[in-house]
C-alpha cells in the first residue's frame, strides 16, 4: 500500500480514465459515421496511457524525495520516503519508471511513424525532474510547469491517434476533434493551475521553512485566497462562454454543465473568497479535482452534440 500511495494510484486512476475517455467516447464512436480516422489499436492506445502513467508515477516519486522535509511540516502522518521506503528505493523506482515510459514512447512513436513524438517523453521527463528539483521553489513557474503536464496529459491523445492519419480529405474533421481535445486540456489547465495555489497555500509553513517563493509566501496568504478567487470567477466565465458557443443547443448537455460544473464552480468561488483553514483549502482543493473528472466525463455526452 505504501508503494501505491508513493506513485499517487488515485491520480494515476484518473489519468488512465481521462485519456481512455478521450479515445472511446469521442473518438471511436464516430469511426464510420463521419469522416474521422484515428491511428492507434486497443493495444497501441494501452502502451500510450501505460506511458504516461510510469511518467506521471515517476514525477510523484522524485517530488516525495525532494519535498521530505516539507511534508514533515505540512504532512508528517503522509511521509513514506525515507520511513516507510528508503530514498534509495525510492530513485530506483523513479529511475525504472522514467526507463519504461520513455522506452514505451521510443517504440509507440515508431509504430505510428512520427519519430519526432520520441522528444515528447523526453521533455516530460526531464520537466518532472526540473520541476521537482528547481521549478516548483519559483514564483508560478512550478505551478504553470505542472498545469502545462497535466494538460498534455489529454494533447498526447489526439496527437497520437489523430496527426498520423491527416488527409486532405479528412483534415477538417481531424481538427476539429483535436480543437476539442485542446479546449478540455485548457479546462484541465485552469483547474490544475487553481488547485496549485490552493495546495501551496495549504503548505505555506513548510514551503517557507524551505525558502519556496510561492504566491502565497510572495504576496501573503489572505491575498493569495483573494487570486485563487479571481481566477475561479476568470473559469466560471470561461465555461459560460464555452456552454453559449458550442453547446447551446443541446439542452441535456447545458443542464449537465449546469448542474454539475457551473454549480461547484459558483460554490468554489465563494468558499474561496472566505476560505482561512487548512480544512477549508483541503474542500477547496478536492472539489477542484472532482469538477476537472465530472467535466472530462463530460467528453461522452459529444455524441448528442455533434449528431444532434
Amino acid at each position: 500500500m505504501n508503494f501505491l500511495n508513493l506513485i499517487r494510484w488515485k491520480n494515476l486512476l484518473l489519468i488512465a480514465l481521462v485519456q481512455y475517455l478521450i479515445k472511446y467516447t469521442l473518438f471511436e464512436p464516430f469511426l464510420g459515421t463521419i469522416n474521422l480516422s484515428v491511428t492507434l489499436s486497443f493495444f497501441g492506445f494501452t502502451l500510450l496511457v501505460l506511458a504516461t502513467l510510469c511518467l506521471a508515477a515517476a514525477g510523484y516519486i522524485i517530488n516525495d524525495i525532494y519535498d521530505i522535509e516539507i511534508d514533515k511540516v505540512n504532512r508528517p502522518e503522509r511521509v513514506i520516503v525515507g520511513k516507510s521506503i528508503s530514498e534509495k528505493t525510492a530513485n530506483t523506482l523513479f529511475i525504472t519508471f522514467n526507463i519504461i515510459g520513455v522506452l514505451i514512447g521510443f517504440y509507440l512513436s515508431n509504430l505510428v511513424g512520427k519519430n519526432g513524438f520520441f522528444a515528447l517523453f523526453i521533455i516530460i521527463s526531464a520537466l518532472l525532474y526540473i520541476y521537482a528539483t528547481y521549478l516548483k521553489q519559483m514564483l508560478l513557474v512550478g505551478n504553470f510547469v505542472i498545469s502545462l503536464l497535466v494538460a498534455l496529459s489529454l494533447i498526447i491523445v489526439g496527437l497520437f491517434d489523430l496527426l498520423p492519419v491527416i488527409t486532405p480529405e479528412n483534415q477538417e474533421t481531424q481538427i476539429t476533434f483535436f480543437k476539442i481535445v485542446l479546449d478540455y486540456a485548457v479546462f484541465a489547465f485552469v483547474i490544475n493551475f487553481i488547485r496549485e495555489i490552493v495546495k501551496d497555500i495549504e503548505d505555506i509553513d513548510g514551503e517557507y521553512k524551505a525558502g519556496f517563493n510561492t504566491l502565497p509566501i510572495a504576496l501573503g496568504r489572505n491575498r493569495a485566497v483573494k487570486v485563487v478567487f479571481a481566477l475561479s470567477i476568470m473559469l466560471l466565465f470561461g465555461v459560460v462562454y464555452y456552454i453559449i458557443t458550442f453547446l447551446y443547443s443541446q439542452l441535456l448537455v447545458v443542464a449537465y454543465f449546469l448542474t454539475f460544473i457551473m454549480a461547484p464552480l459558483v460554490y468554489i468561488s465563494i468558499k474561496s473568497y472566505t476560505a482561512e483553514t487548512k480544512k477549508e483549502l483541503r474542500l477547496i482543493s478536492n472539489l477542484l479535482k472532482l469538477v476537472m473528472l465530472i467535466g472530462i466525463l463530460s467528453l461522452a455526452l459529444y455524441q448528442f452534440v455533434l449528431l444532434g
